[in-house]
């Protein structure tokens, strides 16, 4: 049976972000999502989830960006003076590799937007990582450990086969061209991960998409996603929004791109796609 998961990254990053992923959810095919713990409308996320029980909410554990959940005095080696998270990518990883953030650290930021979610009223369904830095053997580490110890036994496999990152990569878009040597450069962490996960007993979907065309999705990559699913779960990474003034001061590099998505999801053509190749809408909390 081919099942998919279509799950939308960064809710509580905006009330527009919100408001995009509920609709996609409502009347498009949208099935999950992942919610920030420490993102600016994650008090609006977090009632619009406990109102749309049928949209399965995992934690997209934020490592990068933001005020941290936790007490700054608590994670020393994660955040600056202000308690700010390290605001790239670069600088969080090249701050693991070298050891100069502590994997205890790391490990009470997570509990604590675990925790968060859960006073919220939110039972999470898996984790997922911003950026996916739990792609970071290090890192995976200390996400797997805590996902363990909070009773979460699914989790984002964030790592594309490199034959559906070319794939999707050439149908148009710069960016896609772009965001193809990342995909690519993850791979070298695929063994790590499938430890890790093995170690603590989690589990992921037998496939997973989207990433060489992060916020590059657009009706026709969509098609041509469901178009070449395969049998058992796949996920479908996505981060359907609206675009306005508040997502704009975020400074995120997705802007009308999520729009885009949002209208992707919506698309009726999409949804008959779906049931004339006999596709099964699902969520995370189906994979056992």
């Amino acid at each position: 049976m081919k099942k998919v998961i279509l799950n939308a990254d960064d809710f509580g990053l905006t009330s527009g972000v919100n408001e995009g992923i509920i609709r996609a959810h409502r009347n498009g095919i949208l099935t999950s999502t992942t919610v920030m713990a420490n993102g600016e409308a994650f008090a609006g996320a977090a009632e619009q989830a406990r109102l749309n029980a049928s949209l399965g909410v995992g934690v997209h554990l934020v490592l990068i960006g933001g005020h941290a959940v936790a007490r700054r005095e608590e994670i020393a080696s994660l955040v600056d003076q202000n308690g700010e998270l390290p605001r790239s990518l670069g600088v969080f990883v090249a701050r693991v590799t070298a050891g100069l953030i502590h994997p205890e650290h790391i490990e009470r930021e997570l509990r604590a937007q675990i925790e968060k979610v859960r006073a919220a009223g939110i039972e999470p369904t898996h984790v997922d990582s911003h950026k996916h830095t739990h792609a970071h053997p290090r890192v995976m580490e200390s996400v797997a450990r805590v996902a363990s110890e909070c009773r979460i036994k699914r989790i984002r496999k964030p790592f594309e086969a490199l034959r559906d990152s070319w794939s999707l990569s050439q149908i148009g878009g710069v960016g896609a061209v772009t965001q193809l040597a990342g995909a690519l450069a993850a791979q070298i962490s695929v063994s790590s991960f499938e430890s890790i996960s093995r170690k603590y007993g989690l589990r992921s979907p037998d496939r997973f998409l989207g990433l060489a065309v992060t916020g590059q999705i657009n009706r026709t990559r969509l098609h041509r996603m469901i178009e070449t699913l395969s049998e058992g779960f796949t996920e479908i990474m996505l981060h359907p929004g609206i675009c306005d003034d508040e997502l704009r001061r975020t400074g995120s590099r997705l802007q009308m791109h999520r729009q885009t998505e949002m209208e992707a999801l919506l698309d009726p053509s999409i949804k008959g796609m779906l049931v004339e190749q006999g596709v099964q809408l699902a969520t995370y909390g189906e994979l056992d």
